[in-house]
């Protein structure tokens, strides 16, 4: 692949996708003492930058009358897919994990696919999917591993050097690869000196374990919030790509992820889902200290997060980021107990949003029971003076 693949794609793309825009957070430059901007494709069409790649490849099928297009997805992609289909006119069949969001299963539909769901995580769905395509002659749509796929994508990169020059690092969520191998690619085609990094989930980090290794690193077990970036096994093209351009990969917790959806919420009122907030997350949790003082731009890949999830995303993050506290105190099981823990609690500033009792425990005497509290506070600082408080009048506690 050569830059002019990335223009080429960008001509194909014209007048479809949406050049997102960039968008400057003066509260997440001063958590990194650098500045920091948003490349918003949560914001492009069907919700994420997925779109790019699936288009750019449809667009340069020679497809004869009758021929199905097949794809695998864990969400973003099988919508671009169903996009791309439908404006080239052919059947899309896309297969999806059975833990796919139902937002994402709804919103493939929608765009006229046929969904079916196999197996537990993506790798099984492509196997899957490969297998069905073989059958009735129909053409694959790899959703990463491929070079069309990759040009697709990289055509983020210099929207990103357009709009903003000066860059010092991009931040790239990563799971196949397939963004990450095409921005870095563009972008080190273009200006050389700008560092880019891929980000992973701690949970399936595949391609920060492949990273300037071989063979390719494939995961037993993937564990992570972040279903648009949980894949075991990244592409081998994507990989070849990834070594010679990127600068490294990095990878963030389900608690940091978590407690950046939050941020963008409260902060730049921006809807992203766990994925595509992978990238600011790692600018944000402060383990790596080269990025502090830079210009960055953190990619938020993808914003099709599911509003029946999104509540448990929530919670996590006002957990992870000291908001929330989840207590459990051994009580006297007399009338005004409850009445003393909550008058003391209240005294300290934290409110009580739930409680559940808990009186056939086994390590109880008769007379105890054992009150689980969750409570809002203002930060970790809040939350320590409370538990310290309660300890102080006596209350043993349990962290939860």
């Amino acid at each position: 692949m050569e830059i002019k693949d990335i223009y080429k794609a960008q001509e194909r793309l014209a007048g479809t996708v949406h050049h997102t825009p960039l968008e400057y957070s003066a509260t997440f430059s001063a958590a990194t003492g650098g500045k920091v901007f948003l490349k918003c494709e949560n914001l492009q069409k069907t919700g994420s930058f997925k779109v790019r790649g699936a288009l750019n490849m449809i667009s340069k099928l020679d497809l004869a009358p009758g021929t199905k297009v097949f794809s695998c997805s864990a969400g973003n992609h099988a919508q671009g897919v169903a996009y791309a289909a439908k404006r080239r006119k052919v059947d899309a069949v896309i297969y999806m994990p059975r833990s796919t969001p139902i937002a994402k299963i709804a919103a493939t539909e929608g765009y006229g696919a046929t969904v079916v769901l196999e197996g537990d995580i993506f790798d099984d769905a492509q196997a899957a999917a490969l297998d069905a395509c073989k059958s009735c002659n129909g053409i694959f749509i790899p959703p990463f591993d491929h070079e069309d796929i990759i040009a697709g994508q990289g055509t983020v990169g210099p929207e990103i050097l357009d709009d903003m020059p000066y860059v010092n690092a991009v931040l790239v969520p990563a799971g196949g690869g397939g963004l990450l191998a095409g921005v870095a690619f563009a972008v080190k085609a273009i200006n050389p000196e700008v560092k880019v990094y891929g980000v992973q989930a701690q949970g399936a980090s595949a391609i920060a374990k492949s990273f300037g290794t071989t063979p390719i690193a494939a995961l037993d077990k993937i564990n992570t919030i972040a279903d648009g970036i949980a894949v075991k096994t990244p592409g081998k093209i994507t990989m070849e790509y990834i070594n010679k351009y990127a600068d490294g990969v990095l990878t963030v917790s389900d608690d940091e992820i978590a407690s950046t959806i939050l941020a963008l919420m409260e902060r730049a009122k921006e809807i992203v889902e766990p994925a595509g907030a992978a990238g600011l997350a790692a600018a944000l949790c402060g383990r790596y200290e080269f990025l502090n003082g830079q210009n960055i731009v953190c990619l938020l890949s993808g914003g099709n997060v599911d509003v029946g999830f999104i509540h448990k995303i929530i919670e996590r993050g006002l957990i992870s980021r000291g908001r929330q506290i989840r207590l459990s105190a051994v009580l006297t099981n007399k009338p005004d107990a409850l009445e003393e823990f909550s008058r003391l609690l209240s005294k300290n500033g934290a409110n009580i949003i739930a409680v559940q009792y808990d009186k056939v425990n086994a390590k109880l005497s008769f007379d105890e029971t054992i009150l689980h509290v969750t409570c809002e506070v203002s930060g970790h600082d809040h939350g320590k003076r409370v538990i310290a408080s309660l300890k102080a009048a006596g209350y043993k506690l349990e962290e939860n």
